[in-house]
């Protein structure tokens, strides 16, 4: 990266190529890159497969990229979102199978060690909470599901949200407290808070009402 008056200048510095069908979702595993633990990403794909990309130490530029695992026969159609625990230690992924699998990885191996289940079709999304407790994935069935993660890499739903319209596309922890994002092609952005005395999930606000103009597709956020 260049900066040229004032402008970041982006420039390809490497091709990862091996999948064989569109690439739908990137992860960084978030306990990587630092301390001179070499940095590892996470790609999902229409393949049906998650390859997990590591930056090579030895290299000679921030290009040398190699596949270190292929993590296949487990999603049978598109798998459309991925996500890092925290810890780096597990990944979610969420496939239009209506599965999330978690992987979690042990020396040079990703061993499948659950396979969420419950939304009728596609899920669309996965994300974890800051503090690795809370999984929350959502699809095309219009609800957002939370999970609780239990001892022996066990997963228990804790809510079911329903409140949108459409096909939820997305969702996202807030950074630091735990608090969920929802966006949707009923072209709204949900907020999800839990109810300290009941310990039931609602919605707390509903950001932008449905308009045909304008439909929400990615998101990001932050208080």
């Amino acid at each position: 990266m260049d900066l040229i008056e004032g402008n970041l200048e982006l420039k390809e510095i490497q091709k990862l190529e091996g999948h064989t069908d569109r690439v739908w979702g990137l992860a960084w595993n978030p306990a990587t890159g630092v301390a001179g633990i070499p940095a590892v990403l996470a790609s999902c794909s229409g393949d049906k497969t998650v390859r997990i990309w590591q930056q090579n130490p030895s290299g000679q530029s921030s290009g040398s990229w190699e596949c270190k695992a292929v993590l296949e026969e487990t999603h049978t159609r598109t798998v459309r979102s991925c996500s890092w625990s925290p810890s780096g230690k597990l990944l979610a992924t969420a496939s239009f199978d209506a599965t999330t699998a978690i992987w979690e990885h042990i020396g040079n191996d990703f061993d499948c060690v659950s396979t969420l289940e419950g939304h009728e079709n596609e899920v669309k999304s996965v994300s974890w909470n800051s503090s690795g407790t809370l999984l929350a994935t959502c699809g095309r069935d219009k609800s957002v599901w939370i999970w609780e993660v239990q001892p022996g890499n066990e997963f228990e739903c804790v809510s079911v949200l329903q409140g949108h319209t459409q096909d939820v596309k997305m969702a996202q922890w807030h950074p630091s407290v735990d608090v969920l994002f929802s966006c949707s092609y009923d072209n709204t952005v949900k907020v999800w808070a839990e109810d300290g005395d009941s310990d039931d999930w609602h919605c707390v606000q509903t950001i932008g009402e449905p308009n045909k103009y304008c439909t929400l597709t990615h998101l990001s956020c932050s208080l």
